[in-house]
């Protein structure tokens, strides 16, 4: 099994900027994916964006420019900078991760509420 933990939500004022965290534990998956999801309330779950233990990254079109993810192998934690933030990034981030392998997200961590103000 695999946990993971983030951390850092919080309340930021629009134009604002937050990084989460995700710490991973458990079992080590020797090639993985690591990806950042939100979801707004009353909307679907969205996908951010994703890294790989390489430390590629590729992120929705919509999140390109103001998310980064980046991560440190060594802490086995990746990290979500967000900047520019603007009230619609109002949300529940979670991150998940996969083997390389498989298409579906096996593992995700409970969430962190990140709530911007205008």
């Amino acid at each position: 099994q695999v946990q993971l933990v983030e951390s850092g939500g919080g309340l930021v004022q629009a134009g604002g900027s937050l990084r989460l965290s995700c710490a991973a534990s458990g079992r080590t998956l020797s090639s993985y994916v690591m990806a950042w999801f939100r979801q707004a309330p009353g909307k679907e779950r969205e996908f951010v964006g994703h890294i790989t233990r390489s430390g590629r990254t590729y992120y929705a079109e919509s999140m390109e420019g103001r998310f980064t993810i980046s991560g440190d192998n060594a802490k086995n934690t990746v990290y979500l900078q967000m900047n520019s933030l603007k009230p619609e990034d109002t949300a529940v981030y979670s991150c998940a991760a996969r083997a390389v392998t498989v298409s579906e997200y096996t593992y995700w961590g409970q969430g962190t509420q990140v709530t911007v103000s205008s």
